[in-house]
């Protein structure tokens, strides 16, 4: 039998790695761009290929973890990280840059599945508890890498300190050849036909749909913050900056807390506190006329959101452990879907209605958070009972 505790560091150390490459491309941008000449519609076009590559590894890790368990799709996303590392740091060509982004983003987005589909694997019980103090270990990465590029940025290129951090790809690699991960669970692979039950099956598909709004809510705060205040409130673009960073801090905080919270307190309690604080967020940035209403709300916002991805991934991992891998995926694809879809809609809404909106649609999506949650909840208890 494999080490849990071994193999739960190991997925926190990749998960360390998922939320340091989520970071690097909006932290190096301005140097891409200086150096490489890029106006505003290239810009986007190399910006999106990151989303498009974590896609494409969240929709390929399942399957694959499946059939052939996670050492190799682990260590596959590693030397896809460390290519898309050096490649951001030293690529000679615009198109050599876009390949090695899109290479990031395929290595992050298997890296961020494999370790939470592995970490609810190794759990019994309270797989969201676990799951909650992994995602500790993203918001750190996150939160990491912009302030290691600010603290030694006058002191090295920004190629040097990405090339660098790059090695930590590496050194996860030896990590993780030394873990014994979990067998595969389908030896012969998932027949498409199973493939085919989660797609229609309406318990995933109401936890997909909740993740997705759970995942556009934090993409549009991450986003559109800075902005928002900025146009909205008297307060300078470092401030801005640091009013973001105590909001990740703070879902940093509640996942450590819910690390613990989750195994006495039941998620539907969890839940429906998750969305009191999310609603008392909106309400103080919506009305937020300093600096210090804005940072409490979205502290609120933070501590709100918190509870979302590992108590619904705690579900899907305890309804579908036979092929965890897979339902994780496609879980996982529809989240992020709503990420790229709501930040897309966001700018719609500010170009034609005015930056303020970001709070109407972080209402809408409270609201609806809150509706899926009952409605999940209320199906697991009746499928509980058959």
């Amino acid at each position: 039998m494999p080490s849990t505790r071994f193999v739960f560091l190991s997925a926190c150390f990749g998960m360390l790695l998922f939320g340091i490459s989520f970071i690097t491309l909006g932290s190096v941008a301005p140097g891409l761009q200086a150096k490489f000449h890029l106006d505003p519609v290239s810009s986007g076009a190399l910006f999106s290929l990151l989303p498009f590559g974590i896609m494409a590894g969240s929709l390929l890790f399942g399957p694959f973890a499946d059939r052939y368990g996670y050492k190799i799709i682990l260590l596959s996303s590693c030397f896809s990280m460390f290519a898309g590392f050096q490649g951001i740091a030293y690529a000679a060509s615009l198109e050599l840059l876009n390949v090695c982004v899109f290479l990031f983003g395929l290595g992050g987005g298997a890296i961020n599945g494999a370790c939470n589909a592995v970490v609810s694997d190794i759990t019994k019980i309270n797989k969201g508890a676990n799951l909650s103090l992994l995602g500790v270990f993203f918001a750190i990465g996150s939160l990491g890498m912009p302030f290691i590029l600010g603290t030694l940025e006058t002191e090295f290129s920004f190629q040097v300190i990405v090339s660098s951090v790059g090695y930590l790809t590496l050194l996860a690699a030896v990590l993780f050849i030394f873990t014994r991960f979990p067998d595969p669970k389908q030896t012969q692979g998932v027949p498409v036909s199973r493939v085919w039950e989660l797609v229609k099956d309406s318990l995933l598909l109401l936890i997909g749909f909740f993740l997705f709004c759970q995942s556009s809510f934090e993409g549009i705060i991450n986003n559109w913050t800075t902005t928002y205040l900025l146009k909205r409130t008297p307060v300078s673009t470092s401030e801005a900056l640091y009013a973001l960073s105590c909001y990740v801090a703070s879902m940093a905080t509640m996942r450590l807390i819910l690390g613990s919270a989750l195994r006495k307190i039941s998620p539907r309690v969890i839940l429906i506190l998750s969305s009191v604080l999310l609603f008392t967020g909106c309400v103080l940035m919506q009305f937020a006329t300093s600096f210090f209403l804005s940072i409490a709300g979205l502290i609120s916002i933070g501590a709100g959101l918190a509870a979302g991805f590992p108590v619904m991934l705690g579900f899907v991992g305890d309804r579908y452990a036979t092929v965890s891998g897979t339902a994780f995926s496609i879980v996982i694809s529809i989240a992020l879907a709503g990420n790229m879809a709501l930040n897309y809609l966001m700018g719609i809404l500010a170009k034609q209605f005015g930056i303020q909106h970001l709070i109407t649609l972080a209402f809408s999506l409270t609201v609806f958070m809150l509706l899926l949650a009952l409605t999940i909840l209320k199906k697991l208890k009746s499928l509980t009972k058959t």
